[in-house]
């Protein structure tokens, strides 16, 4: 597992996420997820709300890949999902949706990423390198 650098982890506050999957028969699927958020230096999370394609994807290939680009930076962060359901890690992100989007419906499911690279989407020299 790769863990997160501090630089890393405060550049992915508050951003829109791009989550990509792919069911068993390698059809993509690609996902703007608003609520991706750090758990800690080596784990993601975010909340599911309306994603019938990314979770069907995610039951049947863990392996997922999430964009983050503001600007003229981004990462690339590759990693292995498992689906929350209940406990401490579903019960904080419920509680942070409900918070930010009361309007909306509470998760299904939080979707918790296991962190194994990080690769560079900036443009210049180092465009598509591994960081970690």
């Amino acid at each position: 597992m790769a863990k997160l650098t501090k630089e890393i982890q405060d550049f992915l506050a508050g951003k829109l996420a791009w989550v990509g999957t792919a069911d068993k028969a390698g059809v993509p699927n690609l996902a703007p997820k608003g609520t991706l958020k750090v758990l800690d230096d080596e784990n993601l999370v975010f909340a599911d709300l309306f994603s019938l394609k990314t979770r069907k994807g995610l039951e049947e290939n863990p392996q997922v890949a999430v964009a983050v680009i503001d600007k003229m930076t981004g990462y690339q962060i590759k990693g292995k999902a498992e689906l929350v359901t209940s406990g401490p890690v579903f019960e904080a992100v419920s509680k942070g949706v409900k918070e930010a989007m009361p309007d909306l419906p509470g998760p299904k499911y939080a979707v918790k990423i296991a962190v194994d690279s990080v690769y560079s989407l900036s443009p210049g020299p180092d465009a598509g390198k591994k960081l970690i």
